[in-house]
């Protein structure tokens, strides 16, 4: 079955769910009032730097000072050759390993100090953003990194003849300042296209360059794709046969950036109108709630539990209902087994990063130890974020990391409990309200009147008054219907009641 898009836009929030065999593998979520940054350029002040840490703190104009470490600066070129064969880079990203740097920090930056960079990895739980000095602008094909010279090739593209003839067209026509990364979407691509990738990124780093000159830190220089022409940039690929959207406005401006970045892909593009939600229509909701739970069910009986703090994550494998046919190790064997397909799931979907601990169920033979850690190593490899798994070790135990650049869904859809001090997780209140519209939605399709009451927890009145309110006058204008809106203070904050007459 084919891969598809399914793109899911409104004026609070737009999600978008990539489907695989015909479930959901990977879901992106963006709300315009906390858009991502990532891969934006700012002109920042060094506010502070650390000699016990080797790391700077510096002002870009966000909440939170964002945070530099030594060896994300660079002032010579042996230590970007040094870096880029440590953690040999590809796809344009750094896996930030720890590094002997030439200099100390105290050397290289000054508190005043006017530095170019670039987020590397959004704010994350009490952290601010990760930011790099090294600029890398990603386009379709390459990476442009203007800041050194260098040609790299994504590990993704392992046939070597191609890889040679990728290095040699880009070593040839490349600018005589700057380097390129080679992505995996180059691969089988003309020397034209990558030309033509090349003229775009050049051109956007000399206006990057202009607008450096003219502002005056802290300032944004340069705003990264949203996340959907992101994402249809990064994933949009010959695997990829369907495009589903819901609005017009986001359909036109897709096809426009296609044509514009992409003219040679062939896809389907549908624009989506049905009355039921287009989540709906795809059973994506039903996946979405589940992958916010923390027991996880595997069709045999057995379960996982997953749990997250803010550096590290606990998988805990077990047999559950999963009584087995023949005997203890077998019935662990085939749990095991497939708890592994589960997780490699969920990983993905969720996008859980950092430090990952799997506990299998113990296993005696290690034959099987071995069939378990070869399975996970084999599930993995569809995903694109880079991991690095280590054996099982005699307790049953797997470390792994998975590299981490945005929120996984969970941090993002949800918040702490207030009801149990912090020990848990509630759907926050702006994921409550965008429940409420789509359930609006479908009662006001299914029922006949022109006036709705909702009756919700005080807090959620208080948001669909202020922020949300633009979200209920929409329906309101769309179904002709007036929403009128009370407060319970006995009601649980995800509690919601809808009453049309």
């Amino acid at each position: 079955m084919a891969n598809e898009l399914v793109i899911n836009t409104s004026s609070h929030e737009t999600r978008i769910a990539l489907i695989e065999n015909g479930t959901i593998a990977e879901l992106y979520i963006e709300r315009s009032r906390e858009k991502g940054i990532v891969g934006n350029v700012y002109k920042g002040r060094v506010v502070r730097v650390l000699p016990g840490m080797q790391a700077a703190f510096v002002d870009i104009g966000l909440e939170k000072a964002a945070f530099l470490y030594v060896a994300d600066v660079f002032d010579a070129m042996e230590e970007f050759e040094t870096f880029m064969e440590v953690n040999g880079k590809g796809e344009g990203e750094s896996d930030q390993q720890v590094l002997q740097p030439l200099h100390p920090i105290e050397e290289l930056l000054q508190e005043g100090q006017e530095i170019l960079v670039q987020v590397s990895k959004e704010p994350i739980g009490t952290k601010g953003a990760r930011i790099t000095s090294h600029i890398s602008l990603p386009g379709r094909h390459l990476v442009y990194m203007p800041t050194v010279d260098h040609v790299g090739i994504s590990r993704r593209i392992e046939d070597e003849p191609e890889r040679e003839r990728l290095k040699e067209i880009v070593e040839r026509v490349k600018p005589a300042s700057g380097g390129f990364i080679v992505r995996t979407a180059a691969e089988g691509k003309s020397e034209e296209d990558l030309i033509a990738d090349m003229h775009y990124l050049t051109k956007l780093w000399e206006e990057v360059a202009k607008r450096k000159e003219k502002a005056h830190a802290p300032f944004l220089i340069h705003a990264d794709l949203d996340v959907t022409q992101k994402v249809i940039r990064d994933i949009l690929t010959e695997d990829v046969s369907r495009i589903v959207v819901d609005s017009r406005n986001e359909h036109d401006k897709i096809v426009q950036f296609i044509s514009t970045f992409m003219p040679k892909m062939k896809y389907s593009m549908e624009l989506y109108d049905d009355e039921e939600p287009i989540f709906d229509h795809f059973g994506l909701e039903v996946e979405i709630s589940r992958a916010l739970g923390r027991k996880v069910w595997l069709k045999s009986g057995g379960y996982i539990i997953i749990e997250q703090t803010e550096a590290l994550t606990a998988i805990d494998v077990n047999t559950g209902r999963f009584v087995g046919k023949h005997n203890l190790e077998d019935t662990i064997l085939k749990t095991n087994l497939e708890a592994v397909k589960e997780i490699a799931y969920q990983l993905r979907l969720r996008n859980i990063g950092g430090i990952i601990i799997i506990d299998f169920i113990d296993m005696e033979k290690e034959v099987n130890r071995e069939k378990v850690f070869t399975a996970l190593e084999e599930a993995m490899k569809s995903d694109k974020s880079k991991t690095n798994i280590l054996k099982i070790s005699e307790l049953g135990l797997v470390e792994m990391t998975r590299k981490r650049v945005r929120e996984s869904i969970g941090r993002m859809m949800c918040e702490p409990c207030p009801y149990c001090e912090g020990r848990g997780y509630v759907k926050s209140k702006t994921t409550v309200c965008h429940e409420i519209f789509r359930e609006l939605r479908r009662e006001m399709l299914d029922i006949r009147g022109t006036k709705a009451m909702l009756t919700v927890h005080p807090q959620v009145a208080d948001l669909l008054y202020d922020e949300e309110r633009r979200g209920l006058e929409e329906l309101e204008k769309k179904f002709k219907k007036r929403i009128t809106v009370r407060a319970k203070p006995g009601f649980h904050q995800e509690q919601f009641e809808i009453a049309i007459s």
